[in-house]
């Protein structure tokens, strides 16, 4: 029998922390990392910092997020959590996903949320997009990132390719002119050349830590 090899210094999850406009479908801000407290502090002060007026944010149920988000907006905000209720997963899928929801919970945190638009469906389509398109992301394959700093930067790219190349079906533009950070339709070369410029540019100091990037 085959000994297994230990496992090399840095493997174990990597999770990536998204904030989604429903109005615009842009990705404001993202953290690849841990799943922790931390993380969601880290995370949760970036996207308010990227916020200009009072918003109606909705998060899961994942607990970490509750105190991040008080941390970060403070009682400016009209907050609310979405909680799904899963039954019993059937047959050989259970084993990769939960059951069918049979059920929601929505929870008033902070304000006064308007609870027709207390969702997280937009942002959990987002989260298949990647999935589909970056075999990085496809579960029970060898084709996973072996290391996180090349996994992040993949993460960037693609992020960069969501807000200003890839054309919403629905809004039939990109969320980068639906948000008007610009007026132009960018094209695959147009990312490729600003990545050019950016590897011709002057080396800065390496971040040692996996963070969100502008």
């Amino acid at each position: 029998m085959a000994t297994a090899t230990a496992a090399p210094e840095g493997a174990g999850d990597c999770w990536t922390w998204t904030a989604l406009d429903a109005d615009s479908k842009r990705i404001i801000g993202y953290l690849v990392g841990g799943r922790d407290a931390s993380h969601a502090n880290d995370f949760m002060h970036d996207v308010a910092s990227r916020l200009a007026t009072r918003v109606q944010p909705t998060t899961d149920g994942h607990w970490p997020c509750l105190e991040a988000v008080e941390g970060a907006f403070g009682a400016d905000i009209d907050f609310a959590v979405l909680i799904k209720q899963y039954g019993e997963p059937v047959g050989a899928l259970g084993r990769y996903r939960p059951g069918e929801c049979v059920g929601t919970e929505q929870r008033r945190v902070e304000g006064r949320p308007d609870p027709k638009h207390v969702s997280t469906s937009y942002v959990e389509r987002r989260n298949l997009n990647p999935r589909m398109g970056m075999r990085r992301f496809t579960r029970l394959t060898n084709a996973f990132s072996k290391k996180a700093e090349p996994h992040y930067w993949m993460v960037c790219l693609y992020t960069a390719f969501h807000n200003f190349v890839r054309i919403h079906k629905t809004l039939r533009r990109t969320p980068a002119t639906v948000a008007g950070l610009t007026k132009t339709l960018w094209s695959m070369d147009d990312l490729v050349a600003m990545i050019d410029a950016q590897a011709e540019a002057p080396r800065r100091p390496r971040v040692h830590k996996v963070r969100n990037s502008s």
